[in-house]
């Protein structure tokens, strides 16, 4: 008992925030201006950021913890993962079959704390196939039950019939049934109004739809249009009327456009994005999420034998490597860019090397880090609480033993990670 005691006070000390806590922070990155600000007292109270002095201020009865020569950033957002579960083909096209909601829901912790650790402190979760166990993980996490990042997620995403997200592709002819708008599956305008007040009713955060085909899907198509103008302007309606954020998977442009004329906030992946598409994303202020990491992922199974079904291996030898390229020339065209990797189809907490081939494909480092925080809360309409080290804001905050603005790679190997106000890992201690 006396053990079990110990045990639950040092899990208080670890993760509760003291009645004030003082960062003194050597090298501050101000990702609203993307300067670094050297030598900031950051003070941290219920949670939340009370306020950023310049210098190395004492504060009274107030717990400190020393960051004098680490490189502070805002904690970083991941705007596309899948937590329920990682690609490990052949098993992850069959695992439904054998696997409980509680067997995803207690695996997808450890995808979460691996997120966490690696100094992502907000992720938009876009699709489950399990949504008891995706919304079981987040409430979890908000309660402070297990440790995770703070997740808005999409439950099911949204697909048509033989679509990129429709349930039964590929399965036995007998289980496949006529699933619908409870499914996800969309047909029509008054299926789409269904389907969105289905997430509604739920409990998602976030909206997801699959408006061209996919890699991983058990479909010939990765990239053909797959959702009408009026199945999408009916999704824009009913998501409007309930305030969600809109995310859409897209390879190919066609969808694409039709997609970002609809409105929709944010595209996925966009491998085939071509001039036109990008001139409506500039248009209509659409933000671009390109997940290259999953992207080289699938692109390397790709060339090994017996990795990926026969359907699946061609569309990732031709879409995976075209994701870096397609993001270049997003960037130099100025499309709004937010992070995000597709984790789950690339490994969980590898979340970092994504700012890797952002750098590599011609963006400066401090743009990448804006992308994984100004630029992702305001795709999540969350810019006044969350991306910023402020005042008012919340304390998610990750520090680093190097520069990143000199080796972006050290953007993958955070040494300290806070959020809001409690301590996840301090490898200075």
């Amino acid at each position: 008992m006396m053990r079990l005691m110990l045990g639950l006070i040092a899990l208080l000390v670890t993760h509760t925030a003291s009645a004030a806590t003082v960062i003194h922070a050597g090298f501050l990155f101000d990702t609203k201006r993307g300067e670094v600000a050297e030598r900031q007292t950051i003070t941290i109270e219920g949670g939340r950021i009370l306020s950023v002095q310049k210098g190395f201020v004492d504060v009274a009865n107030a717990d400190v913890i020393n960051l004098r020569d680490a490189y502070v950033s805002p904690g970083f957002m991941d705007m596309h993962v899948h937590l329920d579960g990682e690609l490990n083909p052949p098993a992850s096209y069959s695992e439904e079959f054998f696997m409980n909601s509680a067997d995803i829901a207690l695996r997808s912790t450890v995808y979460a704390r691996r997120t966490l650790n690696a100094g992502f402190t907000t992720v938009r979760d876009l699709g489950a196939g399990d949504i008891d166990a995706i919304f079981a993980l987040r409430d979890a996490i908000e309660k402070n039950i297990v440790d995770g990042p703070r997740i808005f997620a999409a439950g099911k995403s949204l697909a048509t019939t033989g679509g990129h997200a429709d349930p039964t592709n590929g399965i036995r002819s007998d289980l496949r049934g006529d699933p619908g708008p409870k499914e996800g599956v969309v047909n029509g305008p008054e299926d789409a109004y269904k389907a969105v007040r289905q997430r509604y009713k739920d409990g998602s955060d976030v909206v997801k739809l699959t408006v061209t085909g996919g890699v991983l899907s058990l479909a010939k198509s990765g990239d053909n249009p797959q959702f009408t103008d009026q199945e999408l302007a009916a999704v824009m309606s009913a998501a409007k009327d309930y305030g969600f954020v809109v995310a859409v998977h897209a390879h190919g442009a066609l969808g694409m456009k039709r997609a970002i004329s609809a409105g929709v906030d944010s595209v996925e992946h966009g491998t085939y994005m071509d001039d036109e598409a990008m001139g409506l994303m500039l248009s209509q202020g659409t933000w671009y999420v390109p997940t290259i990491s999953a992207g080289k992922w699938v692109g390397d199974l790709a060339k090994m034998d017996g990795k990926l079904p026969a359907v699946v291996r061609p569309k990732a030898a031709a879409i995976g490597p075209q994701i870096q390229d397609t993001f270049a020339e997003a960037y130099k065209a100025g499309v709004k860019i937010a992070f995000g990797t597709d984790s789950g189809v690339s490994p969980h907490g590898a979340n970092g090397k994504e700012f890797r081939f952002m750098v590599e494909a011609g963006m400066p480092v401090m743009a990448a880090i804006q992308s994984a925080t100004v630029n992702a809360a305001s795709l999540l309409r969350v810019e006044d609480s969350l991306g910023q080290i402020a005042a008012g804001f919340h304390a998610d905050i990750i520090a680093f033993d190097a520069n990143p603005l000199t080796d972006v790679t050290v953007l993958e190997r955070p040494s300290f990670v806070m959020k809001a106000g409690s301590v996840f890992r301090n490898d200075g201690e």
